[in-house]
């Protein structure tokens, strides 16, 4: 493994952290974070509702199974398995970080003030695994199939998507997501990389 994507993912898990201390605890973050959910969870109509509600979904581990099993019926059987193991370590990584931080859900932090629009999320909230979990798997998975450019920035938006669904339906502040994000990424930079 290189030294640059040591530092790389050095980089990406100081900065999920520090966008997590900076919302729970930052002088200004609290509030900031608090504010950002308000007007992405406010109603966005129910065409809205319903994508964010049919995408969230995706930055399941479920997902990442059923995705690796797709890559194992068209042949690709050992990019499936190294970008689900890399999913796999994200979900457990994160899930220990969660037992630490013990952030509370938007929706148990202020009932009133939040829409949830999905069944009540179990555990706390920091940092939110979904939006981890796919950009973990589409990031190894890209990598492992050789993908270029393009299929990648699809990507990326589709990790966005999850994320800001995350959000509007009620189960995260926006805070969660991007630390969520950018352990994903982390973790998916020292993931080994597969013989060619």
């Amino acid at each position: 493994m290189g030294v640059t994507r040591i530092v790389w993912a050095g980089a990406l898990t100081a900065g999920a952290c520090a966008i997590g201390l900076g919302a729970m605890k930052g002088e200004d973050g609290p509030d900031v974070d608090r504010e950002l959910f308000a007007v992405v969870n406010r109603d966005h109509g129910p065409e809205a509702d319903r994508a964010l509600a049919a995408i969230t979904e995706l930055g399941s581990f479920y997902a990442a199974g059923a995705a690796a099993s797709v890559l194992v019926a068209a042949g690709r059987r050992r990019a499936a398995l190294r970008a689900l193991g890399a999913a796999g370590a994200t979900w457990l990584a994160l899930q220990g970080i969660k037992r630490v931080v013990v952030r509370p859900r938007p929706s148990d932090a202020d009932p009133a003030g939040t829409r949830l629009l999905i069944a009540r999320p179990k555990g706390p909230s920091w940092p939110s695994s979904h939006p981890a979990v796919l950009t973990t798997f589409t990031r190894v998975a890209t990598r492992e199939l050789g993908l270029g450019a393009p299929v990648r920035a699809a990507f990326t938006a589709l990790d966005l998507a999850v994320g800001t669904s995350r959000v509007s339906l009620g189960a995260h502040y926006p805070s969660d997501v991007a630390s969520g994000l950018l352990f994903g990424r982390a973790i998916a930079r020292v993931w080994p990389r597969g013989r060619s």
